[in-house]
């Protein structure tokens, strides 16, 4: 009689639950997975290397494209590494003006999550409720950089504008009637301080819709309760951070133990797991929704209240206005030595990290005193979480492994950087 053997299957890496180019490639008995093993670098983007060659101020962009879900949160943790070693003071309302941004960005970060997530264990409506959020909050990131997504908003020093006094208004057109153009244009009408106001008084009503299609849904919690269980200890040993830690109990937010910014201003909870499977990571994530939009609110009070410069006056730093650029020569000198050589970093090596949607994102820096980093590293949150991938999916069904890696939230630009 034929021995019975276990064979492997790939998932993906063009599979539409793989988040990204990730070929998993999963050893099986029957449909129980007896061992996962992830492969990446399909996606390679070398932007470690790439800043070697690059002025800081190139460099910016290009972390936009790494987790280019959480776009602003790679920016700021690169700007605070470039302040820490140039020792670089920033305005108090840019400091709260990149805590607004931060949290308008885990709420763009938590809807992809929490729409893709659904999708890929069978709930299709909740992906169409949370892009109907997505929308307002792009239009927010749209009205200060002039791009939806990849914003290159932060800078070295402080944010590239302050707030516009106007949000851009829908016009009529062939699909739409002045009626419908009236009523879209309704939280239109004043600043964009305004426009974000209004959004944070309906996100909360709107964060309950999420957890009327889900929470006490008995389809979904079969497909997560008891699924990817990490326990407390395996959690930190695994080097998790982010909600992947606070799912399994730990209260642990750089927010609150290690604040940067204005984040020691912020009256909000950290809210935890018990059990640590994909279930409780879930109602971390929403209940992290609903904190963000307590902190937000708390920026916009502050912001309305408190007018002032947005970034450094060090030119040799910040370009200088348009205005002052046109009329001084020697203003026009810091604009073009800033934009063709940059600025120079004093030698030496600092790291610094921020509560990134998906958990700890660090960058390292090391400086020879050139206008380019001599080496930069990222401590991506996701490449730790996939690590574990093993050890979460193993003796679960082929469905469940969908479950968890949806639950890591994971997007490969920044693991295969």
């Amino acid at each position: 009689m034929a021995d019975i053997k276990n064979y492997t299957l790939n998932l993906g890496p063009q599979h539409p639950a793989a988040h990204g180019v990730l070929r998993l490639v999963l050893e099986l008995d029957g449909e129980v997975v007896q061992r996962a093993d992830p492969h990446i670098g399909l996606l390679h983007r070398a932007t470690e290397k790439l800043a070697e060659s690059k002025t800081y101020i190139q460099s910016l962009p290009y972390m936009d494209r790494l987790d280019y879900v959480s776009m602003m949160s790679n920016e700021h943790a690169y700007c605070l590494a470039i302040e820490k070693l140039m020792g670089i003071e920033v305005p108090v309302r840019a400091q709260y003006i990149r805590v607004m941004y931060a949290e308008i960005t885990r709420l763009l970060n938590h809807l992809l999550w929490l729409g893709c997530h659904g999708f890929d264990c069978g709930a299709m409506n909740i992906l169409i409720y949370c892009f109907r959020e997505r929308e307002d909050l792009f239009d927010m990131y749209e009205a200060v950089s002039g791009a939806r997504m990849h914003a290159a908003y932060f800078r070295p020093g402080g944010v590239y504008r302050d707030l516009p006094d106007s949000m851009p208004q829908y016009q009529v057109s062939k699909v739409k009637n002045a009626k419908a153009i009236a009523r879209l244009n309704e939280n239109r009408q004043g600043s964009l301080l305004d426009f974000i106001e209004d959004f944070t008084r309906r996100f909360p009503k709107l964060v309950d819709e999420y957890e009327t299609l889900l929470t006490d849904n008995r389809i979904w919690k079969q497909r997560t309760v008891g699924i990817g269980v990490v326990t407390p200890e395996r959690a930190k040993n695994l080097g998790f951070t982010g909600a992947m830690l606070r799912g399994s109990g730990i209260a642990w937010d750089l927010r609150k133990q290690q604040p940067y910014d204005v984040y020691d201003q912020m009256d909000f909870d950290i809210p935890i797991g018990k059990t640590g499977d994909c279930y409780d990571r879930y109602l971390v994530r929403v209940e992290e929704m609903r904190q963000s939009n307590r902190i937000i609110q708390q920026c916009v009070a502050w912001l309305r209240a408190n007018p002032g410069p947005v970034i450094t006056d060090n030119h040799k730093v910040a370009p200088p206005s348009r205005e002052s650029m046109k009329s001084s020569m020697e203003e026009l000198i810091h604009h073009f030595k800033l934009f063709t050589e940059g600025f120079h970093v004093p030698e030496g090596e600092a790291y610094a990290a921020v509560e990134h949607p998906k958990g700890e994102f660090g960058i390292y820096l090391v400086s020879d005193g050139a206008n380019k980093p001599y080496r930069l590293k990222i401590r991506a949150p996701g490449f730790v979480h996939l690590a574990a991938m093993d050890e979460m999916a193993r003796g679960h069904m082929i469905a469940d492994t969908v479950a968890v890696i949806g639950t890591m939230d994971i997007v490969f630009g920044e693991i295969d950087r």
